[in-house]
């Protein structure tokens, strides 16, 4: 069964610049990644600090992979500090 993730991620003040630029970096990496169908980053047209990711994934075993990748490693280290809030919805689709 497939898994859509609705991942919200607030940046810290100041931090919404370095943040935007450590979540652009994932986007294609992730779009090539085994079992990712749709990988969409969102920022918020009032708040520059507020991103979604509109992801949906053949499986959760391809998205708990992507979730230990490397990149997401690089990512959480270049990021450790900045990022004020990180809320994870695994939705399943019911129509």
């Amino acid at each position: 069964m497939s898994l859509t993730i609705l991942a919200q991620i607030t940046a810290a003040d100041g931090k919404a610049e370095l943040v935007r630029a450590e979540l652009e970096k994932l986007v294609p990496i992730t779009r090539f990644e085994s079992g990712c169908i749709q990988y969409d980053l969102h920022v918020d047209n009032e708040n520059p600090g507020f991103f979604v990711f509109y992801e949906n994934w053949e499986s959760r075993t391809h998205w708990q992979t992507h979730m230990s990748a490397q990149h997401l490693k690089d990512y959480m280290e270049a990021t450790d500090g900045a990022v004020k809030t990180l809320v994870l919805h695994e939705m399943s689709k019911i129509g």
